[in-house]
Formats: structure tokens, sequence, C-alpha cells
């Protein structure tokens, strides 16, 4: 038995470094080969080529989005010349006299409906920040905390659904609720107590815009939060439990650190889209309120773009609108750096 032993490890010691890089892998013994990735080189990553050769399959299927990309997204960035024309819907696309920078002087020399689009979309923006932000953080957290797995998945797709219905939907909802033959208002009236206008208040179409938004949205905003919470390590609660942390404790040093670098990618994410603040939902009910308090830059690009044909102002706002997303997002993004989250890209 010695001597087997013996001869099997002098066979195994005189292998060639070949054999041994094909025992290794899942290819034939002596090739270098990986059955799954092809050749292999120790040491040297692939070139581009190569690696498109090895997943032409992922990148075919991903071909489709590509291409709508490249077609609704960047080709229509081609448009923003109009923000230096003054353009002419009948002349061909490039034809209309150049302006320079006049569309942008009529902006930022204080148009004053300019600037209260500005102010509105700030402020809702900042209140969405405040309000709409953390909901899903929270509403995840409670769910996450139940014990029963059924009545979690009832509980979600019960909250997943509002945010399947089209805003159409949920303003008639809340107009059923909150408007002045609404449930609230005749319940109010058949006690004897005044109506409240919730709707046609100018003051209080901000906290109106932000409830619609949780209602609608939260739910759906949990599914993320969710997924990250499953991939928190079970062993980390329980050492936590070990060492007589209460439940608020075990939230706030392992629940809430296992999921602070989606947290903080999803804030950067926000803030890119922070002059972007729901423009079909404003747009429908601006009616009630009246423009002063709710028109909003989008709102403004469609009133003074599509219906007054003021083409290249509209087109300098969109323009501003984005570089100023570009900026919010390597700034959110270098901040995280700073206190060493990955954020959006590595450095």
């Amino acid at each position: 038995m010695a001597r087997t032993d013996a001869i099997n490890s002098l066979q195994t010691d005189r292998s060639t470094p070949g054999e041994v890089a094909g025992a290794a892998g899942s290819g034939p013994p002596g090739t270098g080969m990986d059955s799954r990735n092809g050749p292999r080189t120790a040491g040297k990553p692939l070139s581009w080529w190569a690696r498109a050769r090895r997943d032409k399959v992922l990148l075919l299927m991903a071909l489709p989005g590509l291409v709508l990309l490249l077609v609704f997204h960047y080709l229509p960035l081609l448009g923003n010349l109009i923000a230096f024309q003054e353009y002419l819907p009948f002349v061909p696309f490039g034809r209309s006299a150049w302006v320079g920078l006049d569309n942008f002087a009529v902006i930022f020399n204080g148009d004053p409906e300019f600037l209260n689009a500005l102010k509105n979309t700030l402020l809702i923006t900042l209140v969405q920040v405040v309000f709409v932000f953390p909901a899903p953080i929270a509403l995840a957290l409670m769910l996450n905390s139940l014990l029963s797995e059924r009545i979690k998945r009832i509980v979600q797709s019960v909250l997943y659904l509002p945010h399947f219905l089209s805003w159409v939907i949920v303003i008639a909802i809340f107009q059923q609720l909150l408007g002045g033959s609404g449930l609230i208002n005749n319940f109010l009236r058949s006690h004897g107590m005044g109506t409240i206008d919730f709707l046609g208040n100018p003051d209080g179409f901000i906290a109106l815009l932000t409830s619609q938004v949780i209602w609608k949205d939260t739910g759906w905003g949990t599914i993320l939060f969710l997924a990250a919470l499953t991939q928190i390590d079970p062993g980390l609660y329980e050492a936590a439990r070990v060492d007589g942390a209460s439940r608020w404790r075990q939230l706030w040093h392992v629940t809430v650190p296992g999921i602070r670098a989606l947290i903080i990618l999803l804030l950067i994410l926000r803030l890119g889209d922070s002059l972007t603040v729901g423009f079909e939902q404003i747009i429908l009910q601006q009616n009630l309120v009246g423009r002063p308090a709710s028109e909003v830059l989008d709102t403004y690009v469609y009133n003074n773009g599509v219906l007054a044909g003021q083409w290249g102002v509209s087109a300098a706002v969109g323009l501003v609108k984005g570089l100023v997303a570009v900026v919010l997002v390597l700034g959110a993004n270098k901040i995280a750096h700073i206190f060493g989250e990955a954020g959006v890209y590595k450095k």
C-alpha cells in the first residue's frame, strides 16, 4: 500500500504545468482550457474583442434595449440645437436662424414665470425628498418584521397595486375622497360642519401632490429594499441578540447599515431627477389651483413650448435641467465617495 502511494505521488510530481492547468479547469487535460469560458491567459486580462466574443449571447439579448436607448434617449439629444435657434417647426431641422444664447438670456434675465416655476419645482422636490423618499424604507422595515410569510406576501401584493394605476385613476380616487362632494366633505356636511376645499386650495397643493405620490408608489418602492434586507446575514441578528440588543438597536446597528449602500445609491439617483416632479400628475390638476401655485419646470416647458410656440426657450430650459441633473449626480456621488460608499460608480 505504501509503495502504491509513493508511485502515485511520483506521477503527480512529474505532471506538466499544462496538465495541472487542464485538471484545474473543466476542459481537456493539458489544454489550459475552461469549457465555460474558453482559453484563459493567467494574469492577462481579456481584450475587449475577446470579451465580446465570449459574451456574444448576452450582448445579443441586450441589443433590443440598447437600440431603444439609442433611438429614444441618445438621438433626441440632437434636438438640443433648438435651444440655440429661433426654431420654426415648418423649417427643415437645423435650418432655423441661429440666435446664440438669446434663449438662455430670456431665462436668466429674471422671467417671472420661469422663476415661479423654478421655485415651485425646488419646493416640491425638497418636500418629496423629506417625506416620499423615506416612506418605502420605513414600509420595507415594517414588512420585514412580519413573521408570517403568507401575511407578508398578501400585504405586499395589496401595496404594489396602486403603482399600476394611471394618474387619471389616482386623481379620480382622490376626488371621490376629498372633492367638494367627496366622502369626507359629505361626512362633514352631514354632521353640520363646514366643508374643506382639499383640491382647490393653492396653499395645500404640495401636500396633496405628496400624499398622492406616497399612496401610489410607496409599496412599489419597497421591492429593492426588501431584496436588500434578505441579503443581511442572519448571524448578525443572532449575535446582537446574544449581546442583549433590543429590536430597536438591532434595527439601527444591523438592518440600516445593511441597506445603507442601497439608500445612498437611490438618493443619488433621486437627486439627479430632482427637477422632474411629475408632469402628468400636475398638469391634470393645474386647473384646480391655477398656474401660479402649480407651475413647475416641466409644465412651463409644455405651456410655453407646445402651446405658445416658444420652442427655443423651452429647449433651453430642458437643457439647463439636464446639466443641473448631471452636476447634482456627480456632486452627490463625490460626497458618497468621501464617506466611503460606492455611489453610482466607483472612483
